[in-house]
């Protein structure tokens, strides 16, 4: 029998700033706990204040570098940061394959800071199916801006732009990344453009490119328009992340000033409870084998399998 979880002494003591609470509820989201509903009932009323900044880019141009120094350039403006690494998962354990401890070992020791790793189990987006979730469990927790690092996987890498308040794409000189900026479509889903590495050769024209084409990207006509800014920064020796950073602040005034920002958190929350209500239909019905074995001999039709599922008339 499993062990009863105390949720109401968990929220309190994350609320109180205590990382192990903090971490176990973040468990219970992960391991998709019985006692999941009540723990997000217990959070609710206090969520709705971090401000979240997801960071994405193709593998090799310093996602993790450039988390740190930001977690960094934060902390220096008082603010109390969470990390949400989100890493492929294991062949062998399901678990993340890059350990938080290993690659931003400079924050372990500050309590201003919380760092987690969460593996993908195989969902595609970039992003682990308990992301929204856990989101919550650190904005309860009183943190003030919350950095999801996405596991760069390139093209289906979009779902962070449904996560985040704001998307900042990185890009690398000598990495092809002007063309793949087009063939991507990052333009649609980056607020801030980061080119990292720029003390190499190819930096300037990847900037340039970049902002050539946002000058080709859609018009004003139906309302105002946020603009990308393209900032330079070398992360590993924590240079440009002060411009980083006053470009997430104008962003966030921008959608704050124009309602983009409600429209945001309304989109992300619907998002989140469409995934939640498919998650029970799947746990609910179980398998379709049985389904799929009529529908492939010609006794059942797809649509009418669905309809089988979603009602819970299972005919024989």
């Amino acid at each position: 029998m499993a062990k009863a979880v105390d949720v109401t002494g968990l929220v309190d003591r994350a609320r109180d700033g205590e990382p192990r609470a903090v971490a176990r509820l973040i468990s219970l989201v992960e391991q998709a706990s019985e006692a999941l509903p009540e723990v997000a009932a217990a959070l609710a009323p206090y969520t709705g204040n971090a401000q979240v900044v997801g960071l994405t880019g193709a593998p090799g141009v310093g996602k993790s570098t450039s988390t740190n120094a930001l977690v960094r350039a934060f902390r220096e403006q008082g603010k109390k940061v969470a990390v949400i690494a989100v890493d492929p998962s294991s062949p062998f354990s399901g678990g993340a394959l890059l350990g938080d401890r290993v690659r931003m070992g400079d924050h372990a020791t500050d309590p201003g800071v919380f760092i987690r790793s969460m593996a993908t189990r195989g969902h595609l987006g970039g992003l682990s199916w308990a992301t929204p979730q856990a989101l919550r469990v650190l904005d309860a927790a009183g943190f003030d801006v919350v950095l999801v690092e996405t596991v760069g996987v390139g093209q289906s890498e979009v779902e962070i732009v449904a996560l985040a308040d704001t998307t900042i794409v990185l890009l690398a000189p000598g990495m092809g990344d002007g063309i793949q900026a087009a063939k991507a479509g990052i333009l649609e889903i980056a607020d801030v453009f980061v080119v990292n590495k720029a003390d190499r050769d190819g930096a300037d024209q990847t900037a340039r490119d970049l902002k050539y084409m946002i000058s080709l990207g859609r018009r004003d006509r139906d309302g105002p328009l946020w603009r990308p800014p393209v900032v330079k920064t070398v992360a590993a020796r924590d240079e440009g992340l002060d411009k980083v950073v006053a470009a997430i602040g104008e962003h966030h005034a921008w959608m704050a000033e124009h309602g983009e920002l409600h429209e945001r958190r309304l989109r992300r929350a619907g998002a989140e409870i469409e995934a939640i209500a498919v998650e029970r239909v799947r746990t609910r019905f179980g398998g379709t084998d049985e389904l799929a074995k009529r529908v492939v001999a010609g006794e059942l039709d797809p649509f009418a399998a669905a309809e089988q599922l979603i009602s819970g008339n299972l005919r024989p």
